[in-house]
């Protein structure tokens, strides 16, 4: 059971990682001369170079991403709280249903900011982020898991 509930944390916090460098790391798309991320655009010379940065443009999809993957952090980051309260204050048997929950909105949010973002730029459908599957799937553990003496 030991191996079970350190195997979950680490998926846990694998998961806040990802997010946290998803929404902190400041190249989303790389061109010719310039990267963009969701907080600022930025120009940079041949050798990788950053030149100028200039806030994002003020549009209303990309707040929405901006403000979906914060949620997407707070939903996580409140799941792991919740999980070490419901650890010690649960009784045997009972599931950790408001973890999974939170959890599970928290890969739903990194769904939607992700879908959004790809709406908006075509050329980034190749990529993909790993943060929804795994977020998704530790939701659904804990949302199976019971807990044991």
């Amino acid at each position: 059971m030991l191996l079970l509930l350190l195997s979950i944390i680490v998926l846990h916090v694998a998961v806040l990682v990802l997010l946290f460098v998803s929404t902190i790391v400041s190249q989303w798309i790389v061109g010719n001369g310039h990267a963009t991320d969701l907080w600022q655009n930025c120009s940079t010379s041949s050798s990788g170079n950053v030149h100028h940065c200039f806030s994002s443009s003020p549009n209303e999809w990309l707040q929405s991403v901006q403000a979906t993957m914060i949620l997407s952090i707070i939903f996580s980051i409140l799941s792991l709280f919740l999980f070490f309260c419901q650890l010690f204050t649960l009784t045997k048997g009972g599931r950790f249903y408001i973890t999974g929950i939170f959890q599970i909105l928290a890969g739903l949010c990194v769904m939607s900011a992700a879908a959004i973002y790809t709406v908006r730029h075509p050329e980034w459908h190749l990529n993909s982020d790993y943060s929804f599957p795994l977020a998704l799937l530790s939701g659904v553990i804990y949302v199976i898991l019971r807990k044991r003496e």
